[in-house]
């Protein structure tokens, strides 16, 4: 069985889907990494799509290691961007061929996934922030919020538009004392300043602190977490596996959060995380909206044996990540019940698709 077709249905600059046909006519489903989409699908349809045309999908294990080394006058992120395209609809059509879900392939059991709320608002007041929060807890059932929050600093990618020690204590007091939170700050700041906000984290009663320093700062990343009582985190703009390695070895966070689109796919998701695993560190794959790559972060969750104690999920109300696959994943009781069809066990809307715009790669 090879590959015989590859399809982008994408919508905007935020997203797109691939559609994979083998020449036996089965079909698997995956995305592309969300934001930029556009260009990553040319991208997919240049420098992924001549590679693995006619390729058979007993090297699925391989495909993405060909396509990194084959494009190598081409390194960084948007190969792996579209990478992801490939890697994700390679599996769910694994899984169909299978009758199983993609976590139990990877040796997962069945059960329900408990999940954080991810705010994203950078724009928002403490009050409304807190009385959202609170709302989510009793209606969601959550029991841990990560908040985005900071200081605007020179090595701001995102200026952070609301003081850390305005938005901590009014959401501690509007959550209560046994809700966990979390605190991403998008690498603004140095090891110095990271530091020096070890007290009021602490004095909040903090549980996680991502991304600290820009990613590209390992050492004082590493600085960070030897400082820290509380667990430091971060990998999401990682997408390089050698990077990944000297993360690991130097120990420079306390908890990996790769995410499948940005890395390249699930293949060299799972490879972080076990790398992590092997050096005793936690993992909770990073997935910041709700299109597939929270589904794809679902599985991976369910599949590895150091997942941390909640996974990602987006509170936003992101019209472009919806309506893409169904049935929609929700939060009930703070839980995510995993999909029980076979491969990533949802079905790509057609109405979806039809709204997108289609390009198509094929072996003559």
């Amino acid at each position: 069985m090879i590959i015989k077709r590859l399809e982008t249905f994408t919508r905007g600059q935020q997203i797109s889907v691939v559609r994979l046909e083998t020449d036996s006519g089965h079909v698997g489903w995956g995305q592309l990494s969300p934001f930029n989409a556009d260009i990553s699908a040319q991208v997919f349809h240049r420098q992924v799509a001549p590679l693995v045309l006619g390729v058979s999908l007993e090297e699925h294990e391989a495909l993405s290691n060909r396509v990194i080394t084959r494009t190598y006058k081409f390194p960084g992120t948007y190969v792996c961007r579209a990478l992801v395209g490939l890697d994700t609809a390679l599996w769910d059509l694994r899984g169909k061929l299978a009758g199983q879900p993609v976590y139990q392939m990877l040796g997962g059991v069945k059960r329900a996934v408990p999940a954080y709320g991810s705010s994203m608002r950078r724009d928002i007041t403490p009050k409304e922030e807190a009385e959202r929060l609170a709302r989510l807890r009793d209606t969601k059932g959550f029991r841990a919020f990560k908040l985005h929050t900071g200081h605007n600093t020179p090595l701001a990618i995102t200026p952070q538009l609301v003081e850390m020690d305005e938005m901590l204590p009014a959401v501690r007091k509007a959550v209560g004392d046994e809700i966990g939170l979390l605190v991403d700050v998008n690498g603004c700041y140095t090891a110095q300043e990271a530091i020096a906000q070890a007290g009021l984290l602490g004095d909040h009663r903090v549980c996680l602190f991502e991304e600290p320093c820009p990613n590209w700062e390992l050492e004082w990343t590493a600085e960070v977490a030897a400082a820290y009582e509380i667990v430091v985190s971060g990998g999401e703009q990682d997408y390089d596996l050698k990077q990944w390695q000297r993360m690991v070895a130097m120990h420079c966070v306390d908890l990996a959060q790769p995410d499948v689109c940005y890395i390249g796919g699930l293949t060299r998701a799972l490879k972080a995380a076990r790398m992590a695993e092997a050096a005793g560190m936690a993992c909770i794959p990073h997935s910041a909206n709700v299109s597939m790559v929270t589904l794809f972060a679902l599985h991976l969750m369910a599949a590895i044996p150091n997942a941390g104690p909640w996974m990602e999920f987006s509170i936003e109300d992101s019209a472009w990540a919806k309506g893409i696959y169904s049935p929609v994943l929700e939060v009930v009781d703070g839980l995510v019940a995993l999909p029980q069809g076979p491969g990533w066990g949802v079905e790509v809307n057609t109405e979806w698709l039809a709204g997108a715009v289609r390009q198509v790669s094929e072996l003559a």
